[in-house]
């Protein structure tokens, strides 16, 4: 029995009596999702073997040996030709059974001072930080997109609303760093998980450390890693930093999502403030006037799928004592997803930005309606000298009168409006214009057109570090 075991590669064949059974294989089996680790258990075992032969515990010709079996192993897995075999139960073993085949004993000393352990926690830092990476990147091609889409309507006004109802007017190039601001601390956010991410947990081994003479540090500087997990128990069952990453993943497909809610209502033909290249939208199989925005449609679901996963690792992880334990293996398929959704997402964003047509003459319509420069009359009063809540009661009283009138303030005669306060005079015009209006919050943060074109050059001159 234990020879028939052994043909099978197991790597705890000899402890068992019985082969495991085909169905508990395909349950316990992860090679079919976690082999998109491979290229990080290759630069992580290369490490490691270096290590080793730095502090005499394999030859150098042993290292050698394990290079050259690891170049052909990459090669064969970036051909596709590489077999990944259900039997072998992981990424891990797989690569090593290969490599001992290709190399012989050199392969199978290569786990000397490991486990699979403290191997799987590597891997899965080392791919967390390289998405962390991407998804970086991917937040400053964004962020342009929507700098220049807020550069080229630094002066188009639209209403900004409170509660779904015209507020006060805005420059569409302020609602669209709104966004840029938002994505920016996005990328603080992951900057700063990234911190967490690269810390090395090889040489932990099982949970305990090892009684070989290894130099973790020597390790970590290999792998770019910024210091050594301190503790091998929570080395090898700190799962913080993939949780840590979903997070900061779902703050941005939140940001996502918001996003995409105003496009769809913008794109309505009963708002008609923008429109989406053709690309990014579908028609209907009934309909033939449809132009449906599906992108941002599906982005909006697809937020809730991070979500989802966010909360399946937070459970995953409540309730595992110390230290490792065949639970964590379900870290990998919500955390790979959650990457592979994110990134798409990010990626058809930016390009998506860039597609974004703006209707302004429809925007200064929408403007124009809900009294969106009555706030600007209440302040007008004010600087005659008009106590606020003073101000706030008269223009309360002109806006309900222009409400009977069925027109804007904008549109009230003087006498109509000295009616409500004898502080109003001809000059009271330009405050009630959408132009006025908005040039008028001209300091850091308003929407006066000057303002967002000094946003823009911040926000440049960050993205140029």
């Amino acid at each position: 029995m234990t020879a028939q075991l052994s043909k099978k590669a197991e790597a705890w064949s000899a402890r068992f009596n019985e082969p495991v059974s085909d169905l508990v294989k395909r349950y316990t089996a992860s090679v079919f999702f976690d082999k998109r680790l491979a290229k990080a258990d290759i630069q992580g075992s290369l490490a490691h073997a270096e290590m080793l032969a730095a502090q005499g515990i394999i030859s150098a010709q042993d290292r050698a040996e394990i290079e050259r079996g690891m170049a052909q192993i990459s090669a064969e897995i970036d051909a596709g030709s590489f077999e990944w075999l259900l039997d072998l139960e992981d990424v891990h073993l797989n690569i090593e059974k290969r490599l001992t085949e290709l190399v012989g004993d050199a392969g199978k000393r290569l786990h000397t001072g490991r486990s699979r352990n403290d191997q799987v926690a590597t891997d899965i830092r080392l791919y967390v930080r390289s998405a962390i990476d991407d998804v970086t990147q991917l937040l400053h091609a964004l962020r342009s997109a929507l700098t220049d889409l807020a550069e080229k309507n630094a002066d188009t006004i639209l209403p900004g609303f409170t509660h779904m109802q015209v507020a006060q007017p805005i420059t569409f190039g302020h609602h669209m760093l709104a966004y840029v601001e938002m994505f920016g601390r996005d990328a603080e956010r992951m900057a700063d998980a990234r911190k967490r991410v690269n810390r090395l947990p090889l040489g932990a081994a099982a949970l305990a450390g090892t009684t070989f003479p290894i130099d973790r540090v020597r390790v970590a500087k290999t792998l770019g890693f910024d210091d050594v997990c301190h503790n091998s128990l929570d080395a090898v069952s700190d799962r913080d930093f993939a949780i840590e990453f979903t997070a900061a993943a779902s703050l941005i497909m939140t940001h996502i999502s918001r996003m995409s809610e105003e496009l769809i209502i913008w794109m309505s033909p009963r708002v008609g403030f923008i429109d989406i290249a053709d690309r990014f939208c579908t028609g209907s199989s009934i309909m033939p006037q449809k132009k449906n925005p599906d992108v941002p449609e599906l982005a909006r679901g697809k937020t809730g799928r991070v979500y989802g996963h966010l909360m399946g690792l937070l459970t995953l992880m409540k309730g595992q004592p110390l230290a490792y334990n065949k639970d964590n293996q379900e870290d990998k398929e919500p955390l790979f997803d959650t990457v592979d959704t994110l990134v798409d997402t990010l990626r058809i964003f930016a390009d998506m930005a860039g597609g974004i047509s703006v209707k302004p003459d429809n925007m200064r319509a929408a403007a124009l309606q809900g009294y969106a420069t009555a706030t600007d009359l209440a302040d007008y009063l004010v600087k005659k000298g008009l106590p606020f809540r003073d101000a706030h009661e008269a223009v309360a009283h002109a806006v309900r009168a222009c409400d009977d009138l069925k027109i804007d303030l904008a549109e009230m005669s003087l006498e109509q409006l000295r009616a409500f306060s004898t502080l109003i005079e001809d000059d009271v015009f330009a405050v009630l214009t959408l132009e006025g209006s908005v040039a008028a919050r001209d300091h850091v943060g308003g929407t006066a057109p000057n303002q967002v074109r000094l946003a823009i050059a911040r926000v440049r001159a960050q993205l140029a570090q």
